[in-house]
């Protein structure tokens, strides 16, 4: 009998272990607050201390992180602002926030769009960088805000400093309200393989981005890379994308490419596992990563 209860306990506590999976072939995002992934690259992300008598894990700490010199000072300003969350933190020593958005050209007083904003990590960085003067309009679709979300986009909509973000609800293919005009960059960043899984018309996307762009505006692009020559096959499976497919899509919306930088590049990278956060662990932020700047002429 006791080895009867014994077992009934054990599959009782097993059978409470399942946890909710987002809808499949798109990215959840950044992982909840002191989770080992969100510590991105290195060791660091799985160095978790018990806590204090509870039990529980203490938060993962942060990688160090310091923007290469000639990064423009209101972006380095943006980056080591004190009121930055910590879960953010973590993520910039593998995501390079400096470098990238220097190479966007991110600047005080622009006007920028953003497809796929996600949890809002690159939103707010830019918000601090464009200033007061300045606004991010920033798309998630409803669908995705509704399943994982609005919660935590609503905690960072919040903080004063994102005053001038405007939060959008709209298809991924038709991003933009009508004041949306006139902007100095439109940006993606880890999510244009998304764009295939949610099944989105790209080429409107596309020349929807470049309609929305003044003369001379920038696309910024960042994602994983499949492997040369995959196209879309590793979209939904690994969270890559071929690099071709995107300068072809975006190249036949009419725009130019202005310069293609290295930052995120791995060499080391074999292209052959899952990018995702929670499907990386702790290989977040050591994904082969393309970084594309177009130009509307």
């Amino acid at each position: 009998m006791k080895s009867f209860l014994a077992l009934a306990l054990a599959l009782a506590t097993t059978a409470g272990c399942g946890k909710s999976k987002p809808k499949e072939g798109i990215d959840p995002g950044q992982p909840t607050q002191g989770s080992a992934m969100a510590a991105g690259s290195g060791s660091a992300g799985s160095a978790m201390a018990a806590g204090s008598g509870s039990g529980s894990a203490a938060p993962a700490p942060i990688p160090p992180y310091t923007p290469a010199a000639d990064v423009p000072q209101a972006i380095k300003d943006a980056i080591a602002a004190t009121d930055r969350d910590d879960d953010d933190r973590r993520l910039d020593a593998g995501r390079k926030p400096g470098e990238v958005l220097a190479f966007f050209k991110v600047a005080p007083g622009q006007k920028i769009g953003e497809l796929f904003a996600g949890r809002g990590y690159t939103t707010e960085l830019m918000a601090r960088v464009v200033g007061p003067t300045g606004k991010v309009f920033a798309e998630n679709t409803k669908e995705l805000m509704d399943k994982f979300l609005r919660e935590p986009w609503t905690k960072r909509a919040a903080k004063p400093i994102n005053a001038n973000v405007v939060g959008v609800e709209r298809p991924i293919d038709d991003p933009f309200p009508a004041e949306a005009k006139d902007l100095d960059l439109v940006v993606t960043v880890l999510n244009y393989h998304d764009t295939v899984n949610m099944k989105a018309d790209r080429a409107k996307m596309n020349k929807t981005v470049f309609a929305a762009l003044k003369k001379g505006g920038y696309y910024g692009i960042v994602d994983s890379s499949a492997a040369d020559g995959s196209g879309t096959r590793d979209t939904d499976t690994l969270h890559r994308i071929d690099q071709k497919v995107v300068d072809t899509e975006v190249k036949a919306a009419g725009f130019k490419l202005a310069g293609e930088s290295n930052v995120l590049r791995n060499p080391d990278d074999k292209r052959d596992w899952n990018s995702s956060p929670k499907a990386a662990a702790e290989k977040r932020g050591t994904s082969d990563r393309f970084v594309l700047l177009y130009q509307k002429p």
